[in-house]
């Protein structure tokens, strides 16, 4: 057992930035805040007057997960999209914020966490005195639906592991799978650029739905017929499936901590991530709570009834 002690995080001084939701095209402005030890995340909507502007980001809140995930509090008041944003915060290592925005949806800017990633860097990270706790899973637990499986099970570190397998028709992006351990700077390395994606086919349905009216080749890899749309291309082959896990670290940080497991899916989505996280949660004896803290206590205890 390691001496180290990992403490919470938060920011050194407020952010801001600016953009458009990808689906109501509407435009908001996001200001992060830093939050007290404990507090972990929520969002405040300073657009809207009156009590029950406060959104936690927790799995219990999320309403739906049509193409992105929206939060919705007991005043029926919501913030969509936030899983780029939360995959940021859980790829820099933040524990607690405030995240104040007067719109309804998080601004997708080019399609990935990048932005966020940057943002949260020259906000700056301050250490909290208050020891990180972590999700530690003991059993698996495991969701199906259709062709689509997700699961987290138990791993001997302190870390999420990932693994995550898509498959389309299209031959562009075909079968695709990848494995990764989010140890401290993979995210930002190796997921943070992996931007949100979809097929021409389906635009016009999108937006008689009402979706994908702020979207464009700017915050989008559009696919069409085997072929990418955006002049610049990808940023990776496999940026599909990069993107699908990017998604998958911002919907298991509304579990409330770092998860330390491992997470499998095949054709992962934001609805069976959530499932999966509830899940858990409504199984006592699948997780604990567990800090560095706590385990070197526990050592000592042990340690002193030997001698």
């Amino acid at each position: 057992m390691s001496g180290s002690i990992e403490f919470q995080q938060t920011i050194e001084r407020p952010a801001v930035c600016a953009g458009i939701g990808v689906h109501s095209g509407e435009k908001a402005r996001l200001v992060l805040k830093p939050a007290p030890a404990g507090t972990g995340v929520s969002f405040r909507r300073t657009d809207i007057s009156g009590p029950g502007t406060l959104i936690p980001a927790s799995a219990e809140y999320v309403s739906d997960t049509q193409l992105g995930t929206t939060l919705t509090n007991e005043a029926d008041v919501s913030v969509a999209v936030v899983e780029h944003l939360m995959a940021a915060l859980a790829g820099v290592g933040i524990d607690n914020l405030l995240i104040e925005i007067d719109g309804p949806e998080v601004p997708i800017m080019d399609g990935s966490s990048a932005v966020y990633c940057e943002l949260l860097m020259q906000a700056g990270l301050r250490r909290q005195a208050a020891p990180r706790r972590r999700i530690r899973i003991l059993e698996k637990i495991e969701i199906e639906d259709g062709p689509k499986r997700a699961s987290l099970s138990p791993s001997e570190d302190n870390l999420l592991t990932l693994r995550a397998r898509i498959e389309y028709d299209d031959t562009l992006i075909g079968v695709q799978q990848m494995a990764l351990r989010l140890a401290p700077g993979m995210f930002a390395r190796d997921l943070a650029f992996a931007r949100t994606y979809g097929f021409a086919r389906d635009v016009d349905m999108l937006r008689t739905m009402g979706l994908a009216r702020g979207g464009s080749l700017e915050n989008a890899v559009v696919v069409d017929n085997g072929e990418v749309m955006n002049p610049e291309g990808l940023r990776s082959e496999d940026e599909f499936v990069r993107h699908k896990m990017l998604d998958a670290v911002g919907d298991l940080m509304l579990a409330g901590a770092p998860i330390a497991g491992r997470y499998d899916a095949v054709q992962p989505g934001h609805s069976i991530n959530n499932l999966l996280v509830r899940k858990l949660l409504d199984t006592p004896s699948a997780w604990c709570w567990e800090s560095d803290e706590m385990n070197q206590s526990l050592v000592a205890s042990r340690t002193s009834a030997a001698i």
